[in-house]
Order: C-alpha cells, then structure tokens, then sequence
C-alpha cells in the first residue's frame, strides 16, 4: 500500500511538473548582483517602453538594483540603456523629499526591506516595505505601469512622484513640470539630457499618472523648497531636483492602485498609451499580471524544453526572457514617436513599433541568430527600425537609443542583423533601401551628424585607403570588423545580382589578412608606413577608440574572423590553431571565462585572458573546434561555458556583462545545441552544431515566415556527463559534419543526437565536415578574379568610354558649325553645358565649343580646330574632372601653360579669361577635394597677373559659409541648378561686351 501511495504521488508530480508553463521558471532576480542599470528584477513585457523596476543605488556606473543593498529608493519606469526617468515610492509618517543613501536610508524616503518578503516573476514583482509596513505590487503593459500599494493605517500615506532618479549613466534635467489635473490624476514631463558621454541623447519623458481613489492633497518640492496643498510644480528651466506627492489617510489592509502611461512625444500620447492598453482591464491588477504572463508565455512558448533537470530549464527560459526584456519600443501605440532632430513622426504601420536599445555590437553570435530563429517578425521589426530612422536621419543607427545616433562601440554589425533576416525569408520592408543604407555604412566616412552623435564608421576611410586601419588612426581590431561587415553587403550584393559590388566588398572582406604578422602569428597593430608596432604583446593593449584591440587583446582579435575562419587556419596552421584555442580555454577555465575582475578597472581586465565571454569579441571561441577538425572540443567547452559561466542565482547568473540579452541569445542558442559562426548573414545561412544541453527541444516556427511546422532536436541519454555527440540524423538521414543548412531547419523536421561520456573522434571530422566559409565556398578562380578586382579602375575605364563617346558626337556638332568673325568661345565650360548660349547671353557670337569637356588633356588635343578661327575672347574654366581622373593640381597647371601658350601662339590677338573653377561639395564628390581646386585657383591668379591676363574669381559668388557650393545655386553639389545659370551669366555679362 505504501509503495502505491509513492508511486501516485511521484505520478502527480510528474503530472504537475509537465504541466508548468515556460514563463514559470523565469527568475528575474538571477545576475542581479553586481548588473547593470539594463538589466532589473521588475516587470516589463517583450520590448516594453515601460521596464517598472526597483532601485536602490545611487549614481554609480552599474547603477539601479544591486542584490546585496538592503533597502529600495523606489521604482522606477525607465531602465534603458542610457535612459531613466520618473520614480515612484509609496511612504508614511514625515514627508521626506531625498532619497537617503545605501548605507544609511533614514537620510531619505529610502525603505529597508528582506529578500524573504519579495517575488520577481516575469510581468510581476513585490515586495514588502519594512520601515512603512507597505507592500507594494507592479505589473506592466508595454507601455504603462500599474502598481497596488496595501498600506497600514495612517492618516499620511502617501506616494512621492520624483523625476531626478540616480541612474547608470545620470542625466541632466533642463525642465520640470508636475501639474494636479483632478484629485485622481495628475501629469508631467521632465526634460532631459543623458550624461556619461551619452550627451547627444536628449529626450522628455512625458506622464500621465492616475488612482483609483482620491488624494486629499498634492504637495511638492524644488531643490529643498516644500510647497504645499499646489495644483503645480515646476523647476522652471534649471537643473533642479523636483518631485511630488499625493496624500491619502488609509485604513489597515487598504489598496491603493496606481496606473501611469509614458511617452517621448507629449503628455496627450501618454495619456493616450495610458488608456489605451490599461482601460481595457478596468483597474483589475490580476488580469494585467495574468496578461503579461500570457503574452511572456506565448513568446516563450516558441521554443519548448523537456528534460527532468529543473535548473537547467529556470536557466533556459531566463536566459530566453533576457533577450527580449533589455531593449525598447520607443513609438505610441499610434505609431508616434520622435526622430533625432526632436522632430515628432508618425510610423505609416504602427502595427510594427520603432525600438531602441544598445548597440549592435557583435550581436552576430547571439541575438541576430535567435530573434531570426525563434521570432522573425522581430527580426523584421529591426529592420523596420533602422531603415526607418535611415529615411529620417539618412544613417543606419548602431545603437538608436531613444531614437538617437549613439555612435556606440564600433564597425556596423545592424548590416550583418539585415543580411540574417534577408537571407533567411524575412522580408517585409523595402529591400532596395535596405541594400542602399547598407552600401552607404561600408562606403562613407562617419561623421558627428546634425541630430546629435556620430553616424558611421569612424575609421572608414583610412581603411579604404590602406585596407587596415593604421595605429595612428584607430584600432587595429576595427579592421577585422570592418572586413566582417564588408562580406556581408558582399552577400547581400551576390543575392541581388550586383555583381560588381559582390566582388568589391569581398575582395574587401580579405583585408584582414592585411593586419596578420606571420612572425609573431597573431593580427597586430601597424602603422600607416607599413611597419609592424614595436613591443608586440598578446594581452593587454585594450583600447577604446585609440591604439589596440578594442575591448580585448590579440589574442581574442586573431580569432575573430567570423566570415573565413578556414583562411585564418591557412594563416595560423591548424595545429597551433587548435593547441592555442585549448591552451587559451584551460588558461581562463579557472576565472569562469571571465577576466573583467581581473584588472585595474573592467576595461583592462578585458584584456588580461584568452576567453573572456563576459564580453563580445570572443564569444564564438568554443565553436572555432568545429572548424579545426577538433568537434569534440567545441562539444566539451560549450558545456564548460554554459555551466561555469551561467548560473540560477542572483550573485552568479551572468558574470559579466550581460547586455541586453546578448549572453542570454548565446546561452538559448548553445542549449539548444546550435550557433551561427558567420552570424547568419550568408546567402545560404547554415547551423552549426554544439553540444545541446536538454534532452529535447521544439523550436515552433512562425507560419508568416517558416513553413515546416516544428523543428525538434533531441539529445539522446543527455546528461551531465553524456555532453558529446556519438553521432547524428537530420530528418532521418546519418549526418557526419558539423553543419546544416537553416533551409533544413525551417522546412521542419529533426535532428536526433546520441549522447555519451566520452568524445567519438570520428565524427563531424571528414573534408567537408567543417563549417564552410568565404575561403571555401569560393573557388581558386572565383578568388584570383575579386582579389584582382578593381572597381575604381573599371568604372573610370567605362566613364572616359562615355565620355569619348561623348565627345565624338559633340565633334561632329563642332565640325558643323562655320567659323564666324568676332567669336567668342568658351572652353571646358560644363556649368552652362547644353545651354543656348546665343539666347543666354544675347549675342550671336557667344559659342560653346564643346571640344574636351572639363579636362584640360582632351582640350590640348583639339585646340587648333579653336584657334583657327582666332576667335576675339576665349573663357577657359577647366580642372574639376581632371582631379575626379586623378590627376594632380600641378599636372593640371603644366597642362594650363600649354593652353596658354597655344593660343597665344595660334591666335595673337584674342583676349584670354581665366575662371577660377567652381567649389564643389566633397563631401558629396569626394574625388573634386576643395582643398584642391583652392590650390588651383591660386595658380590661375598667379597665372593671369604673369600673362597679362584677365583673372575672373568666381568663387565668393558661389561658396556658402562652409565653402563648399553652395546649395541654392546646385542641383547635386557639383553641377549648377537654373539660378546658378543665371548668376553665372550676371557675372561673366559684362565681359563679353
């Protein structure tokens, strides 16, 4: 009988453990020692604008909530990178108006609490509040906060409103306002201004904040000034601490609910995005938390987990929840929201929302992959995202907080997130614009651009130049990442038949090579001469912006060729490839694969060791084995990472930095026993195989994208010790290689897995079993053709075509014409190209020769048919196309002198006119620089003054205050528009007479 009530009950448990959702094993609180202001134990939904949370340090780098602080200043409604805005605490007893300190909270409003007596689930959190007896409950829609006080008996409880929060980054706040608009609501907006070198970020958190009971008065306080019983408080424009407080005499046990919506655009959005997601609940606390749970669940529920090990499945679907819950919708419910200029929009679909979030940094290896996988209308969403902000602001964005150009981290990897999604299917946007916008990232210096930040890449054109960057420029490391982003638009350019560019931006791709020091065998810092940087070390020289590697060292950086890890083997030699992987891992086992603690500061410490996954630029390490012949090592460290670095409590859930998702993108996707090398952005994106850690895995396709249902992957006799693949079937085939397509995966199927103790070394190791990449999916010839190619070259070959072409016709036109008396002939003259000069200038004489165009070579090879009419004056302005060609200021000035010369020669009496050549806008016609054509110009004066000629300075006419062309007399930067026509006729009029 006993053993029948065993076996029940043990059933029953088994029942129930089946039946628990996915959102159920989400733990907030896990990694919250020790985490950034991004990462927060409170409420969100998927991308939620409002990420309601606790906070309890003060302004600090890392700021926000820290595990080991037992007291809480209040929660607020903004954790977004850089952004922070609009605190709520409820209280009682004397109004206090400052926060307190960590170590001593009865300085403020602060309020001690136990980790006993608080619940951090996804879409709720509580906690009890113990110096007030309060506790206080909040759940979220994305766009609004809900929270339930139950306060004890007191004739003051109250809740302080405080819009000067101490955040990771700070902020500066230039205008408050807090205004009673009835005895339930009230509303307000701080403007502000993010600190910390994040001061392109300005922004207004507007609010609109109500209860479901009356307050019996409305206080508040500037600076240390208290005002009482107001219906306004206000800074005024200064940067001052200003909060408020509504009062209410409450009995034991009562609820007061608090409900407020949030936006960047006005106070009448946010009390549109207010009632529009909360009205619907009519004020019922539980059905929004059963709703945030529900809309977790369903995303959670796109990849489904079985195995008995219920830790692993709590670090699973937190891991899950992470790459969702850091980064920001930033637009209205009615698609409203404000571009870098401050400048209010509308999205034409608001259906698809506007996000925001940290840079894209290396996010190749992590949420590129999974937000593709498991939610590609995300996916598409992103995309959205940045060509909309390129349609307002001409620039992709790196990182759009608030909807800014952050000019965050470096190199452009939103090109690989854009060429994942393309290639895989996901394209409901506009895809030429996308191409357009990524073409334009890889082929214009960045530049601090006019809504705030820096746009592009800021050591772009010095590539371009060396093909590296040079340590007197930037980072060394910058090159490798510029060639990754480089062979992506190369993709994207082969899948869309441009084929000259497919050959440019791959040849560019190899240019990493450029930066590799056989001698020493690790890529390495060199100079603009050539010359390798003396004092070559494997770590240390972690850089920033400056000299080195940025945020790593050579060691990490030499592995970093995501696109071509085989021509890196070639390079390196696959025996030290594999020895120097190993050694780096059993070097840095011991730290947990985490060095940031290791140094002066975080940033030198992510130079101290060879693996360091706390942070990006080696996160693909383990999977480098695949590629080296050795699987059973990527099988083996993969597991190592995910055990030693991840963990299922607050103080050791991610030891480093986990950064909106990205260590939790790469946990999901190693789980599942899978990763993108190349970041997915291959024409034909491909899976590589790890070592998947539960027994089975459901990754539920979304039908607007994939149509094969379900993809299952299931890890035989997995376990703790079984880590390594014995062998392999992919939709009941034998697989002996470490790759499969994402075609296979998203037309459904399986891939079955046996698992064992120890590594079977046959398989995944024969000739094709490797992962390919760019060095083996081209061919030799394929290869010897793009390394050879040279775009400049051929399209300057086809332009003096054209303009030969050109000119032979505008030949016959010349021959045509009869030599008349008294003419007056104007020469490399293109302004005024096509005009009818007779009718321009009111006079018959006045001709356009047309012979040689703006180019003083082909000029010389047709100035007899000229002279032989000695014509009365000749115009000359001649120069910008020779330096488009190439040629050089003092060849342009040797050629001047022979025209001269000629025709002084040829034609003794005519008069000869120099103009100094137009301005152009380099930065449109970068080949035209100004710098040269004012070089030129000097020249010419000095030239007409020696000959006695007449010198005609065009350019105070034309030049804008930047002295470039400028824009009212230009249709393009280069040439002139109908105004510019006119102005020029104006000036040379009375020369002609």
């Amino acid at each position: 009988m006993r053993y029948l009530i065993i076996t029940f009950l043990i059933a029953c448990i088994g029942e129930l453990q089946a039946q628990k959702q996915p959102v159920a094993y989400v733990d907030p609180m896990i990694g919250s020692h020790d985490s950034r202001w991004i990462m927060f134990p409170g409420p969100t939904r998927p991308f939620g604008m409002v990420k309601l949370s606790p906070d309890n340090q003060e302004l600090a780098w890392k700021a926000g909530y820290e595990h080991e602080i037992n007291n809480i200043a209040g929660f607020s409604h903004i954790h977004s990178w850089t952004m922070a805005g609009l605190l709520t605490m409820p209280t009682n007893g004397e109004l206090k108006i400052k926060p307190g300190s960590e170590k001593n909270p009865d300085l403020g409003y602060r309020s001690r609490f136990n980790h006993q007596d608080e619940i951090a689930e996804a879409g709720y959190y509580s906690v009890f509040l113990d110096d007030y007896k309060i506790k206080a409950e909040m759940t979220t829609t994305k766009r609004a906060s809900f929270q339930r006080y139950t306060f004890p008996r007191n004739d003051s409880s109250r809740v302080l409103i405080d819009l000067q929060i101490p955040s990771e980054y700070g902020s500066e706040l230039f205008y408050t306002e807090i205004k009673k608009v009835s005895n339930t609501e009230i509303e307000g907006m701080s403007y502000q201004q993010s600190l910390r070198k994040a001061n392109y970020n300005e922004y207004i958190v507007h609010f609109v904040m109500r209860f479901d009971k009356p307050f019996t008065s409305f206080n508040g306080w500037v600076k240390e000034e208290i005002v009482r019983n107001v219906d306004r408080v206000s800074s005024g424009f200064g940067h001052k601490d200003v909060g408020a407080s509504v009062t209410f005499p409450t009995q034991e046990g009562e609820k007061i609910m608090v409900q407020a919506g949030i936006s960047l655009v006005s106070i009448e959005q946010a009390r549109l995005n207010l009632e529009t997601e909360m009205n619907p609940f009519n004020w019922n606390f539980d059905a929004v938390v059963e709703d945030a749970k529900k809309e977790w669940n369903d995303l959670l529920s796109t990849i489904e987990v079985e195995d008995s090990r219920e830790e692993l499945k709590i670090k699973f679907y937190t891991n899950l929840y992470r790459a969702y819950a850091g980064r920001t919708t930033w637009s209205d419910v009615n698609g409203k929201y404000i571009d870098m200029y401050e400048k209010e929009q509308q999205l034409v679909d608001p259906s698809i929302p506007l996000y925001g979030s940290d840079g894209f940094w290396i996010s190749i290896w992590n949420l590129n992959q999974l937000w593709s996988l498991a939610t590609p209308q995300i996916a598409n969403n992103w995309v959205s995202t940045m060509l909309e902000i390129y349609d307002k602001g001409g620039w992709l964005p790196k990182g759009p907080t608030g909807i800014e150009y952050s000019g965050i981290m470096v190199a452009s990897h939103q090109n690989s997130l854009i060429a994942n999604a393309y290639h895989k299917g996901i394209r409901n946007y506009d895809v030429g614009k996308a191409y357009e916008a990524m073409v334009k990232i890889q082929s214009e210096q960045g530049k601090f651009h006019d809504g705030g930040g820096y746009v592009g890449n800021r050591h772009l054109q010095a590539y371009m130049d060396y093909g590296y960057v040079p340590d007197e420029v930037g980072p060394v490391s910058s090159t490798l990442a510029y060639a990754y982003d480089d062979w992506t638009v190369g993709q994207m350019a082969k899948a869309l038949g441009k084929e000259k560019d497919f050959k440019h931006f791959t040849k560019r791709a190899f240019n990493y090579k450029n930066v590799f020091d056989k001698n020493v065998g690790y890529i390495r810092r060199k100079y603009e001469n050539g010359n390798w940087v003396d004092n070559f070390q494997i770590y240390g020289d972690v850089a920033w912006l400056g000299p080195g590697y940025v945020e790593g060292n050579a060691w990490q950086y030499t592995f970093f060729v995501p696109h071509d890890v085989s021509g890196l083997i070639d390079l390196i030699g696959k025996d030290e490839f594999n020895d120097r992987l190993q050694k780096g891992f059993e070097t840095s086992a011991p730290h947990n694969f985490n060095s940031e603690h290791l140094g002066d500061n975080s940033l030198t410490g992510m130079g101290v060791l060879p693996i360091n996954h706390g942070n990006q630029p080696n996160m693909q390490a383990a999977y480098l084995f695949n590629h080296s012949g050795k699987p059973w090592l990527t099988q083996y460290w993969v597991n190592e990472i995910m055990d030693k670095y991840y963990g299922t409590d607050p103080i050791g859930g991610w030891k480093g930095d986990e950064d909106q998702g990205q260590m939790g993108a790469w946990y999901v996707m190693s789980a599942m026993g899978l990763f993108e090398m190349d970041g997915g952005a291959a024409i034909d994106p491909i899976y590589e195989i790890g070592s998947p850690q539960m027994k089975k895995v459901t990754v539920n396709l979304d039908p607007e994208y994939y149509s094969g249902g379900k993809f299952v992957i299931e890890a035989k006799n997995a376990s703790d010790e079984n880590i390594y693949i014995q062998s392999a079937r992919l939709n009941n085939k034998p697989l002996n290689k470490t790759w499969f397509y994402h075609k296979e995966l998203v037309n459904g199927g399986s891939l079955v897995l046996k698992m064992g103790p120890k590594p079977n070394k046959k398989w995944g190791v024969g000739v094709k079993a490797a992962p390919p990449s760019m060095s083996t999916i081209l061919t030799s010839e394929e290869k010897e053709v793009i390394l050879k190619y040279d775009r400049q070259k051929e399209e300057l070959d086809a332009w003096n075509r054209a303009i030969k072409a050109y000119y032979y016709h505008r030949k016959e036109h010349f021959e045509s014409l009869p030599d008349t008396a008294d003419e007056i002939i104007f020469l490399g003259n293109s302004i005024t190209d096509g005009a009818e000069w007779s009718e321009l200038f009111g006079n018959s004489n006045v001709k356009n020769r047309g012979i040689g165009g703006d180019d003083t070579d082909g000029i010389l090879e047709r100035l007899k048919e000229v002279t032989s009419s000695e014509p009365e004056k000749i115009f000359l302005m001649i120069g910008t196309n020779d330096l488009a060609y190439g040629k050089s200021v003092e060849y342009i000035t040797s050629n001047y002198d022979r025209i001269i010369e000629q025709i002084k020669k040829e034609s003794t009496n005519t008069q000869i006119y120099l103009q100094s050549v137009l301005p152009v806008d380099d930065e449109i016609h970068p080949t035209r620089p100004n710098s040269s054509i004012r070089k030129l110009n000097d020249y010419l004066q000095q030239l007409a003054s020696k000959e006695g000629l007449s010198f005609i300075d065009l350019s105070p006419h034309f030049e804008s205050e930047n002295t470039k062309l400028n824009k009212a007399y230009s249709i393009d930067g280069l040439h002139l528009n109908g105004a510019g026509y006119i102005l020029w006729k104006d000036i040379i009029q009375p020369y002609i007479k």
